[in-house]
C-alpha cells in the first residue's frame, strides 16, 4: 500500500474547524498522514463558503447554495479522486458535481443523521434513511467507520458499503500523570460535543462518588449547566490540554447511544484510562465486545452506573495497550484502498 503513487485527493466535508468533534478530527489526521506518504490533499469545507448557522445547532455551518463555487474549486484543483465526507449542503453539490462529470467518488457515514434528525423533529426514520440511502447509492465505496455500522448499513439495505477503521494519536494522547483536575476523586469524565445525542443526563444524573467532569460545546451547554450544577464544565484548548482532561480521570463515561464510532473512547484508553458505556454500536466496536461485558479496557451494561463502578478497577496499562490496536496506518491504508481514481 505504501508504494501508491501520489493522487490529489479532495475531501469535501460540511464539518470542519473551528468545529472540534469526532469528524473533524479525523478528517484532519488523515489529510496530515495522506500527506506525509506524499499525496497532495485538498479539504473543502464550509471556511471557503458563504454559510449561515445550522438551526437548533448554530456551531455548524451550513453553506449557502455552494454548486457554483464548489465546482470552480474543484476544476482548479483537478482531483484524481474525490471523497465525500458529510451529507450535508457541500456533500450534495460534490456528488452532483461527480455525478454530471461521470466522476466515481466514495463516501462516508461518520454520523447518524437518521436518529439525530429524529431525535429533533420526530420525522419518520424510514424517511430519513431513505433518503440517507439515496444521498450515498452512486458513491463507489460508502465507508463504515465500525463493524456495527457496517452491519446497520447493509441491513439497511446501502449498497457498496466497506469497512473503514478509526485509529488514535498515541502520541499525543498518552499518560500525562493525574494531578491536572484538583477534584474530589473518583474523577468520571465526558469529553465531546454537548448536543442532545450524546445523552449527557443519561451520565450527569448517576448518583456516583467524587466529580464528574464534561469538556466540550454544543447548544445544550447552557441548559446542562443549570440542570446539573454540581458538575463541572470545563472546555480544553488543543489537544495537548485535552489529553492532559484525558489522563487526569480514573473513568471515561460514555453516554450516548447514536455515535457511529466515539473517537473520544480511544483518546481515553490511549491515556490509561478505562471507559464505562451502554453496549450500543460505538461503544462495542471500541470494546470488541458482541453485546454487555467487559474487556481489560473497560465495561458495557445498560446499568451504566454499575458500568462506571467496574470500569474504575481496570489497569491503565491494559486500557492504553488496547488504544494502541487502533492503527493510523491502517486507517489510511484502508482509505486508499477504497479510492475510486478518475
Amino acid at each position: 500500500m505504501h508504494g501508491l503513487l501520489p493522487r490529489r485527493i479532495v475531501i469535501v466535508s460540511d464539518a470542519w474547524y473551528p468545529q472540534i468533534n469526532g469528524v473533524v478530527r479525523v478528517l484532519d489526521t488523515l489529510r496530515l498522514r495522506l500527506e506525509a506518504r506524499g499525496h497532495t490533499v485538498e479539504i473543502l469545507a464550509p471556511d471557503r463558503f458563504r454559510a449561515v448557522p445550522c438551526p437548533t445547532y448554530p456551531e455548524i455551518p451550513l453553506c449557502i447554495l455552494p454548486g457554483r463555487r464548489l465546482g470552480r474549486l474543484l476544476a482548479d484543483f483537478a482531483p484524481q479522486a474525490v471523497h465525500i465526507a458529510t451529507e450535508g449542503p457541500l456533500g450534495m453539490a460534490a456528488r452532483a458535481w461527480c455525478r454530471r462529470r461521470g466522476h466515481p467518488f466514495t463516501s462516508a457515514y461518520h454520523t447518524k443523521f437518521p436518529e439525530y434528525v429524529h431525535a429533533r423533529t420526530r420525522l419518520p426514520l424510514p424517511w430519513l434513511y431513505a433518503a440517507m440511502r439515496r444521498f450515498h447509492a452512486p458513491s463507489s465505496a460508502v465507508l463504515a467507520p465500525s463493524p456495527s455500522v457496517y452491519r446497520e448499513l447493509t441491513a439497511q439495505a446501502f449498497a457498496n458499503v466497506r469497512p473503514w477503521s478509526h485509529g488514535v494519536d498515541a502520541q499525543v494522547f498518552q499518560p500525562r500523570g493525574k494531578n491536572y483536575l484538583d477534584l474530589p476523586r473518583p474523577i468520571h469524565l465526558f469529553v465531546g460535543r454537548l448536543a442532545v445525542e450524546k445523552n449527557l443526563p443519561a451520565f450527569l444524573s448517576l448518583d456516583l462518588p467524587g466529580s464528574k467532569v464534561v469538556v466540550g460545546s454544543g447548544p445544550q451547554r447552557d441548559e446542562l449547566m443549570r440542570a446539573f450544577p454540581d458538575a463541572h464544565f470545563r472546555q480544553a484548548r488543543g489537544d495537548g490540554e485535552l489529553a492532559r482532561y484525558f489522563s487526569a480521570a480514573d473513568v471515561f463515561v460514555f453516554p450516548s447511544r447514536t455515535d457511529t464510532f466515539g473517537l473520544t473512547m480511544l483518546e481515553a484508553l490511549a491515556c490509561g484510562v478505562p471507559v464505562a458505556a451502554f453496549p450500543v454500536t460505538g461503544p462495542l466496536d471500541v470494546l470488541g465486545l458482541d453485546g454487555p461485558g467487559e474487556t481489560p479496557a473497560g465495561c458495557l451494561d445498560a446499568d451504566l452506573a454499575g458500568a462506571v463502578r467496574r470500569a474504575r478497577a481496570k489497569d491503565p496499562a491494559d486500557c492504553r495497550a488496547h488504544a494502541l490496536e487502533f492503527s493510523w496506518e491502517r486507517v489510511v491504508d484502508q482509505f486508499l484502498a477504497h479510492l475510486a481514481p478518475f
